[in-house]
């Protein structure tokens, strides 16, 4: 169990030197799948290896591998190694001796699930009949190669037309030596109560599966834009809009929380109430009613694509979709997405007229009120009634939780902290894992900066900040190392006073020059979002940009290694 009890991202170290293979095997092996990312990226961007330095990156990328493989290991390194490699082939054999145990990813989380497999398979079959939403077909004829034929015959028509160049085309049209159908299999959600699951349909090889990506990359961009006002990136995007909210006077000592999601989102959504949403959303906010050259009769057909070919297998028997998206096809959360908007409008308008928050993240939403309880519970069965097919699940309380942040009205004072859930692990990456050591560094910095954008107050920072110095000891991060990152994160954001006195006034000005320093997912989504009349990313020519950077990246990624 000490090897499961690592996670899903613990990597044994130096696995390759107990290989079959030869050196040179495993050199090439290591080379061609570096060689094949920098191709990609310099594909992706249009360039060509024509300066020395370039051509030179890949001799000498094939030579640090070759050297790295050589090298001795170190006594201790070596004993260690073979001890991960037996305890894991352990494992390996007990798990094939006992079928009546599954061992699973988890959903939201770093660790592994371990459980009975017959009381897995229940709950997998009771979630297929309560949803009503795969339908078992005959397997008669070959789907894959229906399949197959739908996506060619639909691209081909929109190439030919000049709704697509010739370049997507190629892009989208099935590699079919590695054509396969897609297979179910659900994956445990243990912060939930029960551990409920979450079916995933494993598509990366069917048919359609370019096609997908490409609608979702055409589509997300542009929903992003619509939605970005009431859309939330993560738990600091939240308090900022609460800190905002009590600066413009509208914390009340009354003011209540609410939550709610979708229970099942995916796969309860009707699949022609997502066309309509799909073709309302498309006309309301494409300029000319089309993308590029894409028109949105074309966009729709290639929605009808995806949804028309989720067909997958799951215990020996072919099962066809026919509610919501598949999870594990790319277009399914922006789909789900644009039929959400179109559903809560009502609620956002509301919320709008009232100057109070409304922000959703994915299938969750948050907002505030200054009605009463009665009034918010009426106003939220409106719209549960609204469509039947969408059930939702809501809270009303002056403290909630929501994402990572535990809110708090405090008799009109406004109170944030991180939320844990009670089935969390204080799970951080293993210090011995064989990761580079620059990971390692970047740990404590990133959590004690999380902390301080999230929690209010300087004794809440603290609490959590023994959290993280818990944590990271349990994950055998060696204590000097610990209070030398933690110094390091104090130091550069000029708060000794915090970790030395816990003096407020100070913790008061990092929380809130944290607080409103964008995060790097924000950055790259304000990118994305600025110019609202931009063509997404997909239909843009290629940036050049800097020559060398994708080979620099490998290389001193090796080098770290």
């Amino acid at each position: 169990m000490s090897m499961l009890i690592k996670g899903l991202k613990y990597i044994p170290p130096c696995q390759s030197r107990f290989s079959r293979q030869s050196i040179d095997a495993i050199v090439n092996e290591q080379y061609k799948t570096l060689y094949s990312i920098v191709q990609g990226c310099l594909g992706d961007h249009r360039m060509q290896l024509v300066e020395p330095r370039e051509k030179e990156g890949f001799s000498s990328l094939k030579r640090i591998l070759y050297e790295l493989q050589s090298k001795k290991l170190p006594r201790k390194l070596g004993i260690r190694a073979r001890r991960e490699r037996k305890v894991v082939r352990s494992i390996i054999k007990i798990l094939r001796q006992r079928p009546d145990i599954t061992v699973r990813r988890t959903d939201k989380s770093k660790v592994f699930y371990v459980g009975n497999a017959t009381v897995f398979a229940e709950k997998a079959s009771k979630y297929m009949i309560e949803t009503e939403a795969y339908q078992e077909i005959s397997n008669d004829h070959c789907i894959l190669s229906e399949n197959l034929h739908l996506v060619t015959t639909l691209l081909a028509s929109l190439s030919k037309k000049g709704a697509i160049n010739q370049e997507q085309h190629k892009n989208m049209s099935p590699k079919t030596v590695a054509l396969e159908l897609a297979h179910l299999h659900f994956i445990p959600k243990p912060h939930k109560p029960d551990t409920p699951l979450r079916p995933i349909v494993a598509a990366i090889h069917i048919p359609a599966t370019e096609v997908s990506k490409f609608l979702n990359d055409l589509l997300a961009p542009v929903f992003l834009r619509v939605a970005r006002k009431t859309t939330f990136i993560n738990g600091i995007d939240l308090v900022r809009a609460l800190e905002k909210y009590v600066t413009d006077g509208q914390l009340k000592p009354t003011t209540l929380f609410i939550t709610f999601d979708v229970e099942n989102l995916y796969t309860m959504i009707p699949r022609q109430g997502d066309l309509e949403a799909l073709m309302q959303f498309l006309e309301r906010h494409l300029h000319n009613k089309k993308i590029g050259t894409l028109r949105i009769d074309d966009i729709m057909k290639m929605a009808r694509l995806v949804l028309d070919t989720n067909i997958f297998t799951y215990e020996n028997k072919y099962y066809r979709q026919i509610r919501g998206e598949v999870m594990g096809s790319a277009f399914t959360q922006t789909l789900a997405n644009i039929y959400m908007l179109d559903w809560k409008q009502k609620l956002i308008q509301d919320q709008d007229a009232d100057k109070e928050i409304y922000g959703r993240y994915i299938d969750d939403v948050f907002m505030t009120t200054n009605s009463t309880f009665d009034q918010v519970k009426e106003k939220l069965e409106n719209a549960h009634r609204k469509d039947p097919n969408i059930r939702i699940s809501y809270s009303i309380q002056s403290t909630i939780d929501f994402l990572d942040v535990t809110v708090s009205n405090d008799n009109g004072q406004l109170k944030t902290t991180i939320f844990h859930k009670p089935a969390a692990e204080p799970y951080i990456l293993p210090y011995t894992s064989d990761h580079p050591r620059n990971v390692y560094h970047n740990i404590p910095y990133a959590a004690l900066s999380r902390a301080a954008r999230i929690c209010s107050n300087v004794e809440d920072f603290d609490i959590e900040r023994i959290q993280i110095d818990l944590s990271l000891l349990l994950n055998e991060y060696p204590p000097s190392f610990v209070s030398k990152h933690f110094h390091r994160f104090f130091q550069l954001n000029q708060a000794m006073p915090v970790l030395e006195r816990l003096d407020s006034d100070v913790y008061h000005e990092i929380h809130q020059n944290l607080l409103h320093s964008p995060t790097r997912k924000e950055k790259q989504l304000q990118e994305t979002t600025e110019d609202l009349d931009a063509l997404p990313e997909i239909l843009q020519k290629k940036n050049l940009g800097i020559r060398m950077s994708c080979m620099q990246n490998i290389t001193s990624k090796v080098d770290q290694d």
